[in-house]
């Protein structure tokens, strides 16, 4: 089928352009890219300002200031809807490593600096996977973080 599209296609070109349509023969056989998927299973982290404070650890009560945003590659800044923010709330604390957030969070703050900012794009696998997390974020979404470490304890 795809082969017919493709000839029927280099007829068209050939009869718009008044050259003679190539022999079926001539039509090399064409391979298509695979559908656009999901990005990388891969954490990807990229710090915009490195701190010089405490750095956070497993097992440390980490503070972070966050805004999160669903994960657009041709969007601006990769930046596409924005689901949560915790700026103008106060910091969101928890146990760094123990699974209290979502894996891409407890690979991406580790070895972070007290005063360091981070872009973190996690890939669906390390987010919410499959199942999304309610009317925000929709299954096998990939997300975008901007995360400023506030404190270590």
């Amino acid at each position: 089928m795809m082969r017919r599209f493709v000839f029927l296609a280099l007829l068209c070109a050939a009869g718009m352009s008044g050259a003679q349509a190539p022999s079926a023969s001539a039509v090399a056989e064409v391979q298509l890219a695979p559908p656009a998927t999901a990005m990388q299973d891969q954490l990807q982290v990229i710090d915009t300002k490195i701190g010089s404070g405490t750095e956070a650890s497993a097992g440390a009560q980490v503070f972070v200031n966050y805004t999160g945003w669903l994960y657009k590659p041709m969007a601006t800044k990769q930046h596409g809807r924005q689901f949560d923010s915790s700026v103008g709330r106060g910091p969101l604390d928890f146990r760094l490593g123990t699974g209290r957030v979502i894996k891409g969070w407890d690979q991406g703050i580790a070895g972070m600096k007290v005063g360091g900012k981070r872009t973190l794009i996690i890939p669906a696998a390390l987010a919410y996977g499959p199942r999304g997390a309610g009317e925000m974020i929709p299954p096998g979404a990939d997300l975008i973080f901007d995360v400023e470490l506030m404190e270590v304890k």
